[in-house]
């Protein structure tokens, strides 16, 4: 990865182009399964026989519960495979804005400001503040 600032930032700004053209897309995942129907005189009744299928479903969890979406085989499930695979790609693009982001913030130095001479006055008056007291013995 690059070090200088000015790179660094370059990089930063090809990343959000590229995220900028993701297009549609969908988190989750597919699960082909396969069933038996549990009829004798059927031939997923056989035990090589892997069953009935396969069923094609979206598998995806929403407000912490998993929720399973039949997809339908041809253009549907073809399109629903796209938009996960580009899911994925939104996902490793964002990772790699963010560790670009992290060496930017490395690397930039320390801007100095008048807040901070304001700042070491509050630092110095709220340890004063701080101190313990001594408590007097009240007279009497």
């Amino acid at each position: 990865m690059e070090t200088d600032i000015e790179g660094l930032e370059a990089e930063r700004r090809r990343l959000y182009g590229e995220l900028a053209e993701v297009g549609d897309f969908r988190r989750g995942s597919i699960a082909e399964t396969y069933r038996r129907c549990g009829k004798s005189n059927c031939v997923c009744d056989e035990a090589d026989h892997p069953g009935h299928g396969p069923r094609h479903l979206l598998m995806t969890k929403v407000d912490g519960r998993s929720r399973a979406q039949d997809v339908p085989a041809g253009p549907e499930l073809a399109k629903v495979r796209r938009e996960l695979a580009t899911h994925q790609r939104f996902r490793s693009l964002v990772q790699q804005v963010v560790e670009v982001n992290e060496a930017i913030c490395q690397v930039r130095p320390v801007e100095a400001t008048e807040e901070s001479g304001d700042r070491q006055v509050l630092k110095k008056k709220s340890r004063r503040s701080f101190r313990r007291r001594r408590r007097t013995k009240p007279s009497g």
